[in-house]
């Protein structure tokens, strides 16, 4: 299983603050680039913006050059957002939001049964990844996005979910179906992405 992540503020800020924890990124096209081979197009200003909400900082590397670098203190500025961990070395952007889809959902163009209420405009703010096993969701968002994610799950009284739990940065959701955790994954994750 990997987990995979929506094309959101918060999910392209976790993904620069995991390569940032793991290469040498000595400028913003670098970065961009590195971006773009996982399926996250970024521009310039926006890259500019997350690097500065994220608080990177260049910093001499060990070659002598200046390369971006975050503060590393847990929840502090510039941690991950979540305190997700980085990614693996497969990036999200490898797996297409095209999977199974739930009994009587509507296709990728239409609405899906239960999405209403703010669920549309909170997932796209707060979902950073989601990965499905069995019966089961985990849901990353920023810190302190978990019990506000899960509450607009809840009150969307979606049929296919049974039920939700919210830490601070983690939402466990729970699919009526025995099987249907990864469907449901896909499902949040397309309402994540459609911008409303």
């Amino acid at each position: 299983m990997t987990a995979l992540s929506p094309a959101t503020k918060a999910a392209r800020q976790a993904q620069i603050a995991g390569i940032l924890a793991h290469a040498q990124v000595r400028s913003q096209e670098e970065l961009a680039g590195i971006l773009a081979d996982r399926g996250v197009h970024v521009a310039q200003a926006t890259l500019s913006r997350d690097l500065e909400e994220l608080g990177a900082v260049r910093l001499r590397g060990p070659a002598g050059a200046l390369v971006y670098a975050l503060p590393g203190d847990p929840g502090g500025p510039g941690s991950w957002p979540g305190g997700v961990g980085a990614p693996g070395p497969e990036s999200p952007a490898d797996h297409g939001a095209a999977g199974a889809r739930l009994p009587g959902q509507a296709g990728a163009g239409g609405m899906e049964p239960g999405f209403s209420g703010n669920l549309p405009r909170v997932a796209a703010e707060l979902l950073v990844s989601a990965e499905a096993s069995a019966n089961l969701v985990v849901l990353r968002t920023p810190a302190g996005g978990a019990q506000l994610l899960a509450s607009a799950l809840d009150h969307a009284e979606w049929p296919a979910i049974l039920g939700t739990v919210a830490g601070d940065d983690t939402v466990l959701v729970i699919a009526r179906d025995p099987a249907g955790g990864d469907a449901l994954a896909q499902a949040l994750l397309r309402q994540a992405e459609r911008r409303t």
